[in-house]
């Protein structure tokens, strides 16, 4: 088997993936058609009475289809305070006491704004993304739901200089005894915020009744576009069973809502890079609803019933993340939470990846030296079996001559060409087929590192050298790129050259057919193709100078 027949292979393959990808994101069949309410939705905004939802108990606690109710007065809305971390900044709702508006200071939408930040929560009709909790109570009278009104002692709290975590208390009463707090816990640095739900009951009757968190926004699917790395990415709302989390069809849940009873799950709604999620009090089996009208999702979970009794205090303790997807933070919130960092199918060797490049970067401070030191280990981990392959290649390349004048002799005979061929490898021990073992195991790689830069938040905007300012965008200026066509073609003159003169001309136009895809892909992994194709040809160089000096010896 020609090895370089098989490399013309994989290369051509990798194009057509490419191609293919890209047509269907900017060709391909549209999603399926969308109720008229969402049609209209881009020239008419209204508030909608799945924007009020509550969810609904039933006898045993479970939750029932939501009812519909009336829409929060707008006006109320719009009383708020606000929250400032170092992360952070914050507007919670005095209607509802939830959070309504998420600013990330440190993540600007473009590198070239940084005063602009990443808005993740907003309660505009546009851009609807809100939580949603309270507690619900088993029979008639007031209770402190998502459109109660709560009090504040202040109307805007800062993370001072110094301070490491910080309380937001905020206060409900129905006049007959029973008062409810939600207590917010900010911390500096993190993106989890804790939420203490605590019902106090100092009536003379038993108050049954239970805990609910509730994510909504209005749905918007990222534009199809090829360099548009976001439109890769799944956004929507996801569920995770303890063991893994499922992506939820907005479409399908027009129609069809999803019920599930999960223990220790969670709740969420992600887009590419950030999210927003909920988790509900530990160890308990809550019910989980999804659902959608009129274009806006809604991801619910409400906890079993609890009673408590005349003079008692009870707590429910949940977990909210709002912020980027980092992965360590992600871990600390829910188990499972990483997961919404989605590698798809090369997660196994993904996220050991990333894990290696985010220790090397701990060293570096800097996410393009961490690319090339990772590229340098994983060289340096093959290192003998590329060996093995390049000694083949280069006896390969010592053998093209005498291949050339079989090939004369046997012009005419394909058949007789093919055994003269394989009766020389055999004499010569070479093994034509060796030189793809390194192809074949730089593909996953290739792949893995593909899906690391594309869906690590860490690397967004980050920082290398000289103009390469972002590792997640293409390079401004294509220097990688060509400097990459350059490191390839330098390769392939220290390979043999297929035997086949239409192959041989076919491989001289792959250093530019890779070179203009690899311009529109991330600068941080055409660092590292660069980096591992200079490796290689250096590794090749000193092979072939060592078995040329064999050979005279």
């Amino acid at each position: 088997m020609d090895n370089q027949r098989l490399f013309l292979w994989l290369g051509l393959a990798i194009i057509v993936w490419i191609t293919w990808r890209t047509w269907v994101e900017d060709y391909g069949p549209e999603p399926a058609a969308r109720p008229a309410a969402e049609e209209a939705f881009p020239d008419a905004p209204t508030r909608s009475d799945a924007e009020a939802e509550l969810p609904a108990l039933s006898a045993d606690g479970l939750p029932a289809l939501a009812p519909e109710m009336p829409a929060p007065d707008p006006v109320a809305i719009e009383r708020t305070i606000r929250i400032v971390t170092d992360v952070l900044d914050v507007d919670i709702a005095l209607t509802g006491g939830d959070m309504v508006r998420a600013d990330l200071p440190r993540y600007p939408w473009r590198k070239d704004q940084p005063d602009v930040p990443v808005r993740l929560l907003s309660s505009d009709l546009d851009n609807r993304f809100v939580f949603q909790t309270g507690l619900r109570r088993l029979g008639d009278g007031p209770e402190p739901n998502h459109l109660a009104s709560f009090e504040a002692d202040r109307s805007e709290y800062r993370l001072e200089p110094g301070q490491n975590e910080m309380q937001v208390i905020l206060r409900w009463q129905n006049g007959d005894g029973v008062r409810a707090y939600k207590i917010y816990t900010f911390r500096r640095g993190q993106y989890r915020v804790d939420l203490e739900q605590r019902l106090v009951n100092e009536s003379p009757e038993v108050w049954a009744g239970a805990a609910y968190l509730q994510l909504q926004r209005r749905h918007r699917p990222p534009g199809r576009s090829m360099f548009a790395v976001d439109s890769y990415s799944f956004s929507g709302p996801v569920l995770y069973d303890g063991r893994a989390y499922s992506k939820i069809s907005v479409s399908d849940i027009h129609s069809t809502p999803v019920t599930q009873t999960l223990p220790n799950g969670w709740l969420a709604a992600i887009q590419h890079h950030f999210l927003a999620a909920a988790v509900p009090t530990p160890g308990v089996e809550a019910r989980y609803r999804a659902s959608a009208r009129d274009n806006v999702f809604t991801v619910s979970a409400v906890e079993p019933v609890i009673q408590v009794a005349p003079g008692q205090t009870h707590s429910f303790s949940n977990r909210l993340f709002v912020g980027p997807k980092l992965q360590s933070q992600l871990r600390n919130t829910a188990p499972g939470l990483h997961k919404t960092v989605d590698y798809g199918v090369l997660t196994l060797l993904a996220e050991p990846l990333f894990w290696l490049i985010d220790r090397v970067h701990d060293f570096v401070r800097n996410w393009g030296l961490a690319i090339i030191v990772v590229t340098m280990l994983i060289k340096l981990a093959f290192w003998k079996l590329t060996a093995m392959s390049g000694r083949s290649m280069a006896k390969m390349r010592r053998l093209q001559p005498r291949l050339k004048a079989l090939q004369e002799r046997y012009k005419d005979d394909r058949q007789a060409l093919s055994k003269a061929m394989m009766d020389l490898y055999k004499r010569e021990k070479v093994n034509p087929a060796a030189g793809c073992l390194p192809i074949l195991i730089q593909m996953p790689f290739f792949f893995a590192f593909y899906w690391v830069l594309l869906e690590s938040v860490e690397m967004r905007q980050a920082p290398f050298a000289l103009w390469i300012t972002d590792l997640s965008s293409r390079d401004p200026f294509f220097i990688l790129p060509l400097l990459m066509g350059a490191a390839m073609w330098f390769q392939q003159r220290l390979n043999p050259a297929p035997p086949d003169p239409v192959q041989a001309k076919i491989m001289q136009f792959l250093p530019i057919i890779f070179t203009v895809f690899f311009a529109f892909f991330p600068a941080g992994l055409v660092l590292y193709w660069l980096t591992n194709t200079v490796l290689s040809a250096l590794q090749q160089w000193r092979i072939n100078y060592v078995i040329e000096r064999e050979a005279k010896t």
